[in-house]
């Protein structure tokens, strides 16, 4: 199987032509494109309904999805989720589908930091709802690992799990752009790969300590990483021959 996957299109601030090169013919060149959240620029239905426009080209491809940070601007993720289901988009949220003989599992995610100088859940209220959200978005990835059967499992999210994979962005803001609490299932579940979005200005590629490869597909990153080619990450997949289902 070959994954095509790429985050924060902000649509529109890219542009409707931009998203029909980018996608243009893309279902000859993968089998599954995976959208990893700041997929509409204020999260408003409108935003959401464009790209719907403009993801129909990328038929019959099956595209999955999470959600960002972006898409809850305007407080109406749950409509924005829901024009994109309505659209044949299978957006995850602590769910799974699998194809082919391979699991695909998806949170947001969320920030908090990483390794020893992660937030813990102590002091303030705010701190300690702030870290708690971190624990629930984790919790959710284990549950919906906990679920697969498949030799291979990728895991799709908006923030980063991984360090590695934000570096280039300002130290200051590390601690916004995710939190290593999401590695822990991924290493758990000896995951395949991991693909995630957010940091704009991180690095391409990186590892969880399970060894687990991380691909950053933040757009802005891979169109000055992938300069003069299509700004989409692509990684083939074993696969078996299995029944498509999800829960």
């Amino acid at each position: 199987m070959r994954v095509a996957a790429v985050g924060d299109l902000h649509c529109p601030r890219t542009s409707t032509e931009d998203l029909r090169i980018l996608f243009h013919d893309l279902s000859d060149e993968a089998d599954v494109l995976l959208l990893c959240g700041d997929l509409t620029d204020y999260g408003k239905p409108d935003e959401a309904r464009l790209l719907m426009e403009q993801l129909a080209h990328v038929r019959p491809l099956p595209i999955l999805a999470v959600l960002g940070n972006h898409e809850y601007e305007c407080g109406k993720q749950e409509e924005v989720a829901r024009i994109f289901a309505d659209g044949g988009v299978t957006v995850l949220d602590g769910t799974v589908v699998e194809m082919l003989g391979i699991g695909f599992a998806g949170v947001k995610g969320f920030c908090g930091g990483f390794g020893e100088r992660a937030l813990q859940p102590w002091g303030e209220a705010a701190l300690k709802q702030f870290a708690r959200e971190s624990v629930e978005e984790t919790v959710k990835l284990e549950s919906a690992l906990a679920k697969l059967r498949t030799p291979s499992k990728v895991v799709l999210m908006h923030y980063a799990p991984i360090l590695e994979t934000v570096r280039g962005e300002p130290a200051e803001i590390f601690p916004f752009l995710g939190s290593s609490r999401l590695e822990e299932p991924v290493n758990r579940y000896a995951a395949t790969a991991l693909f995630h979005g957010h940091a704009h200005n991180g690095t391409l590629e990186g590892k969880t300590f399970g060894g687990t490869p991380v691909y950053n597909v933040a757009l802005p990153l891979l169109r000055k990483e992938f300069s003069g080619r299509r700004a989409v990450r692509f990684v083939d997949l074993p696969s078996v021959s299995a029944a498509v289902g999800s829960s």
